[in-house]
């Protein structure tokens, strides 16, 4: 039986991106139903999950997945369109990229950073190299090299000793024991006050959302739990994370397999988590706590299913209280898990579809075992 198809292994900067992607789901709609799929597939939710999760076809996931295992993560951004022959070469290119990479002081330039017209200036003037390009095709060139301006920013390295070793154990219960694996997480904080999103609207009148001035409803967390096994999604709203809470949830996911055999759930290194009365019960009950790596969440499987979770309950809302708020996050639920089998139901969670055919590819990076 052919091995299923799986993206391989994320590095820390392609998780923290996707993440980033899906969480926030700013940016293109493309990079982003292509960017849960590739986030989905690396933490182990099944080719057809996916497809019901984006409303598309399995194929399609199946492309992704091929070509993000074979160039990254360009195939966020495919290219579908020709075009006339290149007039600048790979190595034009890549002195192109690495010099938009350099700082312009380090290159004798009076300023800390390029603008379009700058650099475009500096290229053609170079002695050491001259590379005549205009500020749009320089533009497509430092975009399709996953170059784009963007503000500095602070980042956390993992430096959990164990992040293969956790990586590793999460990969095989996914694969392994998908009807008993759960994935756990609290999302928020969830305050009270208008999100704003996108809907349809007349041209050049969008709807409106009043401003916030004041905000004393406090935030609370939703305490979400994923299966694998048949793709449910399932929550609480709680007004604190705590580890009572984790373990009550822990105690209602195991009640869902009653017959007393081994269950796995995989979270993060919260420590409400992870105290040794958690630990305890844990090994008293037969539940494996699989904990992700520190600072890498996005390997646990739940986290693709907070990017609709968010887009379809908290943008474009302003709800009055935290009541209504945790009614409509049911409801939500509710209809998710209902129609999860349907893909009708569910094409209005995404704007394309792509049917298109794929061929096999290794997963998670690691070389594939030869057949005896």
């Amino acid at each position: 039986m052919a091995e299923p198809v799986r993206a391989r292994r994320l590095t820390q900067d392609e998780g923290r991106k996707l993440q980033q992607l899906v969480r926030r789901g700013k940016h293109d709609s493309v990079r982003v139903r292509r960017a849960l799929i590739i986030m989905a597939s690396a933490s182990g939710t099944p080719v057809s999950a996916i497809a019901h999760l984006i409303a598309g076809h399995e194929d399609t996931v199946r492309d992704v997945i091929h070509s993000f295992n074979e160039i990254g993560l360009r195939a966020l951004d495919p290219q579908w369109a020709g075009g006339r022959p290149r007039r600048i070469n790979h190595d034009d290119e890549a002195f192109v990229v690495a010099t938009a990479k350099a700082r312009p002081n380090t290159l004798g330039r009076a300023f800390t950073c390029w603008s379009l017209r700058k650099l475009a200036d500096y290229l053609a003037t170079d002695a050491d190299r001259t590379v005549i390009v205009g500020r749009e095709r320089l533009r497509q060139i430092l975009r399709r090299n996953e170059v784009s301006w963007q503000r500095t920013r602070t980042w956390k390295e993992s430096k959990d000793p164990d992040l293969d070793a956790k990586l590793d154990r999460i990969e095989e219960v996914t694969t392994k024991f998908p009807t008993r694996c759960f994935a756990f997480d609290q999302f928020g904080p969830l305050s009270i006050r208008p999100h704003h999103g996108r809907d349809w609207a007349a041209q050049s009148h969008p709807d409106r959302l009043p401003a916030t001035y004041h905000r004393t409803h406090g935030i609370r967390y939703f305490h979400g739990c994923y299966s694998l096994g048949d793709d449910q999604l399932r929550g609480v709203n709680r007004r604190r994370k705590g580890a009572d809470h984790t373990l009550s949830a822990l105690k209602s996911i195991r009640k869902t397999r009653p017959d007393g055999a081994p269950i796995y759930v995989i979270m993060d290194n919260l420590s409400a988590n992870k105290t040794p009365t958690i630990r305890a019960w844990a090994a008293r009950n037969t539940v494996e706590l699989c904990l992700t790596p520190t600072n890498a969440s996005w390997a646990n499987p739940i986290e693709a299913q907070f990017g609709p979770l968010r887009m379809f309950t908290m943008a474009n809302s302003n709800h009055p209280n935290h009541t209504v708020l945790a009614r409509k996050l049911q409801k939500y639920l509710r209809w998710r898990n209902a129609n999860a089998r349907h893909p009708d139901v569910l094409a209005a969670q995404r704007r394309e579809r792509a049917r298109v055919r794929s061929e096999r590819q290794q997963r998670w990076g690691r070389p594939r075992t030869k057949a005896a």
